[in-house]
């Protein structure tokens, strides 16, 4: 499988452990037009950073991470501290048992992975469970440690492996009575059994790949006629200097391009060459000021 793997550790079942390996299934940012941030007059790209209310800006080596337990009070834990803190999940998924797919609520499933086998001496193993779960019709629940904090997730057999999927947990959801307030409504039969009639005409096949962002079309369409139309494409920002109008500068510059050199300068120009050519030949003193007289 290509890309770099997400995490690597072991796929334990009873007794049995794999060596296995996650990967990302999905790519949130692909094909996605993005923006920077940029000063409105220069154009340059801002950058991010740290900020001390005493010290002004701070480097990134000198942050440490604090938990505020009061109001502006932090207690500081280090990297090593967190290190020390590692549990079988930090290397293991653990499967604890096994549920039907439609006892998943879809409001808990969070981010999906593709789980494979970390090299050849895992793959037998890893068929075994991945059979045996396929002729079982389960989805494992298990635990594991990601991003720093441990993460319960649901493992569904695939055709060609495991995708497995973290899970929200019961504190993160909540209740639809909180935004949907009990109906005080009388349905009558007509109006279902019309609703129902709708419903039968528009039933389609989920096909995800049909699906197209006419918003993300419009922005490269945008981004594409201001390109062709002379906006400037800022691609490293220049030398600062004179903090000046990028346009205003590019007008001047093309003024001055276009603006032919003055003939008596450059036939002085020429003339002083000449004369310093000469051996023997000091240099001229300014010529005298004409009297008011003359």
């Amino acid at each position: 499988m290509a890309g770099r793997a997400y995490w690597k550790g072991y796929l334990k079942l009873s007794l049995v452990a794999c060596p296995v390996r996650l990967y990302s299934a999905t790519s949130a940012g692909a094909a996605k037009i993005s923006f920077n941030m940029l000063h409105k007059d220069t154009l340059n790209r801002v950058q991010m950073k740290y900020h001390d209310p005493e010290l002004g800006e701070v480097d990134r080596a000198d942050l440490v991470k604090g938990y505020q337990f009061e109001k502006d009070k932090y207690v500081v834990v280090t990297a090593e501290e967190l290190d020390e803190i590692s549990i079988e999940s930090s290397k293991t998924i653990d499967i604890d048992g096994f549920v039907d797919a439609d006892d998943i609520d879809p409001i808990y499933l969070d981010s999906p992975y593709y789980v494979a086998p970390d090299g050849p001496i895992a793959e037998e193993t890893y068929a075994v469970i991945l059979e045996a779960m396929k002729r079982a019709k389960k989805v494992a629940i298990a635990t594991i440690v990601l991003n720093g904090r441990e993460r319960l997730v649901a493992i569904h057999p695939l055709n060609e492996g495991f995708k497995l999927t973290t899970l929200r947990s019961a504190k993160e959801i909540r209740e639809a009575s909180g935004a949907i307030d009990k109906f005080s409504v009388k349905l009558t039969p007509d109006m279902l059994a019309m609703a129902g009639q709708i419903i039968n005409s528009k039933k389609i096949k989920f096909a995800p790949e049909t699906f197209e962002d006419r918003y993300e079309d419009a922005l490269m369409t945008l981004v594409k006629s201001k390109i062709s139309g002379g906006e400037p494409v800022i691609t490293k920002a220049p030398e600062r200097g004179n903090v000046v109008n990028l346009m205003d500068a590019l007008r001047r510059s093309i003024e001055e391009e276009r603006r032919p050199a003055a003939p008596s300068l450059s036939k002085g120009a020429a003339a002083g060459d000449k004369a310093a050519a000469k051996p023997g030949k000091a240099k001229a003193s300014a010529p005298k000021k004409k009297s008011k007289a003359a």
